[in-house]
């Protein structure tokens, strides 16, 4: 939403007080959101004693700031920037919310990066600290390669992939990228700076994107730089800003913290027992809605086969196929679900986990009941395989996805053995019996069978998106797949997806084809409290489990040599590099644990600097 006419006007009011609150108004209030932490997409429930107070999910963000903008006694909205942990799509999301709000939005923050400017671009006035610094140069990327380190432990990989930019593997194969990698990554890095470009020219520079690009490779700037060319509008402390304020709303204006957030429990301390009364209730369990309702069913993370196993630490991680598999099941067969958002943010993962929970998708389908996709921060390969079949999939313009293809391979681990003085012997009855050994790299008759087993998997992929989107497709299956990987909006112009939008937009829709107007969202499956669990500990619910019996199965197990080199490397690499390092040893271990996997080419470790 491009505001600077407002800007502009609200910039004069403030320099001359002129909208300062007439004597004896009734006093207001200014919505105060802090942004800081990682901003989830998965409601995680209450694993400790917080009382529902979990952390705010990136729809629960946007859904308090629209009510912040609808509030009568709301005059304004203040936000201010912590660490965020944001990715693009997610700031895309939050940044329209607060561009689409009717009522002067404010952002004051002590310093900006590319991702934190981007996402307050279209706030009504942006302020920095003096001296603080606005660090807006665009994406850096860097690939993660781990063939150096695997030989460092004798470890030696034997990877195959179908399709020439299908280049997950590369990371355990080779030590830099081949041609097609490479090209595929700058593919990737234009559409994404191009997206921002796009972005920050609308919400600030009235669409002038040569500017924005001059402005970009002229960084970075002092505050009072970016005053004098525009990039924010005011250099003051944040108590000067918010006297501003009260200079325009009236010195009574109040400043609501953590406007719209989740309150704790009112007790009752005269009451002895309110407080067993309070567990008595959280204990028994809230009643389930029979309410018109949309279910939200979430796939974050890596998407992996079996049951998700959240414990009073946290929870169990990734997307687990059989919890989502339930969910979908639930969704499909509950009366009062009337359609199903699907919220995807992941980089897929295992080929057959993937296959289980886009199965599901077309059994709610079959139901009689929409499934529309709306797609995160990465939606890619396993991301899109589970998206593909929805009735309408919408995605950010920079959402990561596509990326069709399939990597399969194993870890020929007898060197590592060996520098242990550790000796295996082999017993085998069964020509192929250990085609999956990690003893010795495969033979050519193996090697050709696995070839056929990754074509098949590869087949249905195809075959999926082709029964979903042919006719919407606007080149063939074969010239978009081969792993290449593509924005949202560069999908979009491929058929790949259809619509352009954020969640919310996918819920509007999901509610125009489904013909309701009065509905809840629901997510399924519900996020479980530290009751709930006390409760399935009690027998009040069976769960699946995943048990992993193969001896030495984990790669990163106390005592393996692999963590001699690991651990040291973490204490020593800056935060970014070592998180980009932990992702690839996590898709290490689901190479090792499920031989075929459908992953994009990196984990898109883009830094915004």
């Amino acid at each position: 939403m491009h505001r600077i006419t407002r800007t502009l006007t609200l910039a004069a009011l403030l320099a001359a007080g002129a909208l300062a609150q007439p004597a004896g108004a009734l006093a207001g209030r200014v919505a105060v959101f802090h942004f800081n932490g990682p901003v989830l997409e998965k409601p995680q429930g209450d694993m400790g004693f917080s009382f529902g107070l979990e952390p705010d999910t990136l729809n629960q963000l946007v859904e308090r700031i629209d009510k912040a903008d609808a509030d009568a006694t709301v005059n304004a909205i203040l936000v201010t920037l912590g660490a965020p942990g944001v990715g693009l799509a997610q700031i895309q999301e939050l940044s329209h919310a607060l561009g689409a709000a009717n009522k002067p939005v404010y952002a004051h923050v002590d310093s900006l990066d590319t991702g934190l400017y981007a996402l307050v671009a279209t706030a009504d006035h942006i302020s920095v600290t003096p001296t603080g610094d606005v660090w807006l140069l665009g994406f850096y990327s860097e690939g993660l390669y781990l063939r150096g380190m695997l030989d460092k432990i004798h470890v030696e990989p034997d990877i195959v992939h179908i399709g020439d930019y299908k280049s997950a593997g590369e990371i355990f194969a080779r030590t830099e990228p081949s041609e097609e990698a490479e090209a595929n990554m700058n593919w990737l890095l234009d559409g994404l700076y191009e997206g921002l470009v796009k972005h920050l020219a609308d919400a600030r520079f009235s669409g002038d994107e040569a500017k924005v690009k001059k402005i970009i490779d002229g960084g970075p700037y002092s505050a009072e730089k970016a005053l004098e060319i525009g990039m924010i509008d005011s250099v003051k402390h944040r108590q000067d800003l918010v006297a501003e304020i009260k200079t325009r709303f009236g010195a009574d204006t109040k400043f609501v913290h953590n406007y719209g957030a989740q309150t704790g429990p009112d007790l009752n301390f005269d009451n002895p027992f309110a407080l067993f009364q309070m567990i008595g209730e959280l204990m028994s369990g809230k009643p389930k809605s029979t309410k018109t309702a949309i279910a939200v069913v979430h796939v974050e993370g890596a998407i992996m086969p079996g049951s998700e196993e959240p414990s009073l630490f946290g929870g169990g991680g990734g997307a687990r196929s059989t919890t989502i598999r339930k969910a979908l099941d639930e969704a499909a067969a509950d009366d009062s679900v009337k359609a199903v958002v699907l919220r995807v943010d992941s980089p897929g993962g295992s080929a057959l986990a993937s296959e289980i929970i886009y199965d599901a998708t077309q059994r709610v389908r079959a139901a009689g009941k929409p499934v529309i996709a709306s797609m995160g921060n990465v939606a890619a390969s396993g991301g899109y395989y589970v998206s593909c079949g929805a009735d309408r999939i919408y995605a950010d313009p920079m959402t990561i996805t596509a990326s069709i293809g399939v990597v399969g391979g194993k870890l020929v681990t007898t060197g590592m053995w060996d520098s242990m003085g550790i000796n295996w012997h082999p017993y085998q009855r069964g020509e192929s019996a250990a085609i999956m050994s990690t003893s010795r790299k495969w033979n050519e008759a193996e090697r050709t069978k696995i070839l056929g087993w990754m074509e098949d998997v590869y087949g249905v992929f195809k075959g999926h998106i082709v029964e979903h989107r042919g006719e919407k497709l606007t080149k063939k299956i074969d010239e978009m797949a081969g792993g290449r990987v593509f924005t949202g909006a560069q999908a979009q112009q491929l058929g790949l997806v259809d619509d352009l939008g954020n969640f919310d937009q996918a819920v509007a829709k999901a509610a125009e084809i489904a013909a309701i107007s009065d509905y809840e969202l629901r997510v399924l499956p519900k996020p479980k409290n530290f009751f709930d669990m006390i409760r399935e500990g009690m027998g009040g619910e069976e769960t699946d489990r995943v048990q992993v019996t193969s001896a030495g199965s984990d790669l990163f197990a106390k005592g393996s040599p692999l963590l001699d080199v690991v651990l040291p490397l973490l204490k020593t690499l800056d935060p970014q590099r070592a998180q980009a390092l932990i992702q690839g040893l996590t898709r290490l271990q689901l190479l090792h644990s499920e031989q075929i996997i459908l992953m994009p080419p990196t984990e898109f470790m883009i830094r915004f600097q």
